[in-house]
């Protein structure tokens, strides 16, 4: 028998049973939380975006997966808030389970396991991605369950783990292609560490090709569509890149709370010395190598997230062999936990009132909360200045949104104030509609009114939008504009409008 055969067969016999009491107690109590709080505020930006768009194969900025699954339940459920975030709770308390299955794998038993559960389920990002239904909502779960996945075929020495692998990472092209940074951070970390001979096995292949054949209608329509995906990520780096890789690092700290922070720390430095986990030791190597991919790419700062926790598993397992036995030791664990809950549910959850929140400094904390704040006041505002035309005017207006969150507020709540149409030059709504050749005046909200000029005839500003409770968003502030005479006509502006970000 090889050492590594040995190893592997300690750490089958050594896993504990799931404690399922406490995982269940923090996985109702996560459940709870978020669902008495997902009616609070209002819809999100992207929540908003996905209910207007069309049914199709993908999109310019995402795949199908999760504007499908905003619509069926606004459909199919109710056409109201909380019901649309009923798939982000769900995905949240599944991923609870899946992050406290890593610990379990690892050797933790019933007090690790706790910790794990109750620590993560009440931490800052998962909370945010729990409250608001986004597409990083469901990595929530895919970039655990992959990890997991992987963990279980090398210690188990179960090789029919890498089909689940496969699945997995297969259906979530539909959500992004994200997950192939976390495979490539994977598969070089076992190059550099091993187990390398589990790259060339047999079963690797197997989940490749199942993974392949699941995503394949993604992948045919990203090919058939010049890669939308890459095109909007470059976008995203020309945006964002100089902030992402300055506050990618700080913001490592934060992910799920500084409280917290010691735990996944110590589970980093467990996974390369223990010597019981030097087989999976390739997860923490895989850390600095994703974190290079953030650089290097420059989208998003949180990207990092669903490799963590993997690293905070196992330091969970770390935190409850360090407190066992010792009264002091635990408390100082409990009362960092419970620390940790507090703070990420006000900053994450709706727990102010909007008409206060305003006044805190959660909203610049939290972009989550400026997002999901005075949606209805300021199509309000827009059907006010729509209202303000003359009667012979108004029948050739269109609306145009500057941005997605602003059209999908309008198509929202505009037909209930009269607005029955809006157009925007935003990512995939670019492609949906644009204004017809005969509309001659547009009420254009959230541009500027330096850019809008030099497209047509004449803007002039006839408001701005205001959502009465001080939340500085990206909306607070910005102009109605009523313009007129698009120079060149639509097939003009349209495309000088249009942007990705």
């Amino acid at each position: 028998m090889s050492s590594a055969t040995g190893r592997r067969e300690v750490l089958q016999a050594d896993r504990p049973p799931l404690a399922r009491g406490p995982v269940l107690a923090a996985t109702v109590a996560a459940v709870i939380a978020l669902s008495i709080t997902s009616a609070r505020y209002g819809y999100g930006r992207d929540e908003l975006y996905f209910a207007m768009l069309p049914a199709q194969w993908g999109y310019v900025d995402q795949p199908p997966l999760t504007p499908l699954i905003a619509q069926f339940f606004s459909t199919v459920v109710a056409d109201a808030v909380w019901a649309v975030r009923i798939p982000a709770t769900a995905i949240m308390a599944s991923s609870i389970v899946v992050v406290t299955e890593i610990a379990r794998e690892l050797g933790g038993g019933r007090r690790a396991q706790s910790l794990c559960a109750w620590a993560y389920g009440s931490s800052l990002l998962p909370l945010l991605f729990g409250h608001v239904l986004l597409t990083a909502t469901l990595d929530l779960l895919v970039w655990p369950a992959v990890i997991l996945f992987t963990m279980r075929a090398v210690l188990r020495n179960r090789g029919q783990w890498w089909i689940a692998v496969g699945l997995v990472v297969g259906l979530s092209m539909y959500n992004k292609l994200l997950v192939a940074m976390l495979l490539v951070s994977l598969a070089a970390a076992m190059l550099a560490v091993g187990p390398r001979r589990v790259l060339w096995s047999r079963w690797v292949v197997a989940g490749v090709a199942v993974a392949l054949v699941v995503g394949s209608p993604n992948l045919i329509y990203q090919m058939t569509h010049d890669w939308p995906q890459l095109t909007m990520g470059r976008a995203l780096a020309a945006n964002n890149a100089a902030e992402v890789r300055v506050a990618m690092w700080p913001f490592l700290l934060v992910i799920f709370g500084p409280p917290l922070v010691p735990v996944w720390c110590a589970g980093s430095v467990a996974l390369l010395r223990r010597p019981r986990w030097r087989s999976v030791r390739y997860v923490a190597v895989a850390f600095p190598i994703l974190l290079l991919l953030v650089f290097l790419a420059g989208s998003q700062f949180y990207y990092p997230f669903g490799l963590m926790t993997a690293l905070f598993a196992a330091g969970c397992v770390v935190v409850a062999d360090w407190s066992a036995g010792s009264r002091a030791r635990h408390v100082v664990v409990v009362a960092a936990v419970v620390l940790n809950a507090g703070a990420s549910a006000l900053i994450a959850l709706p727990v102010v009132p909007v008409d206060e929140v305003g006044s805190t400094p959660i909203p610049a904390m939290n972009q989550l909360v400026q997002d999901q704040v005075g949606w209805p006041t300021y199509v309000r505002q827009v059907a006010d200045v729509a209202a303000a035309l003359p009667p012979a005017e108004s029948a050739g207006t269109v609306v145009v949104a500057s941005n997605y969150g602003e059209a999908g507020a309008i198509d929202r709540f505009g037909p209930a104030m009269g607005i029955t149409q809006v157009f925007s030059p935003h990512n995939e709504l670019y492609f949906v509609a644009r204004p017809p050749a005969t509309a001659r005046t547009a009420i254009v909200v959230g541009a500027s009114i330096a850019f809008l000029r030099p497209l047509f005839a004449s803007c002039e500003i006839a408001g701005v939008l205001d959502n009465r409770v001080a939340v500085d968003n990206e909306e607070q502030g910005r102009s109605i504009s009523i313009c007129r005479a698009p120079v060149g006509g639509w097939q003009a502006v349209w495309p000088a409008m249009q942007h990705y970000d």
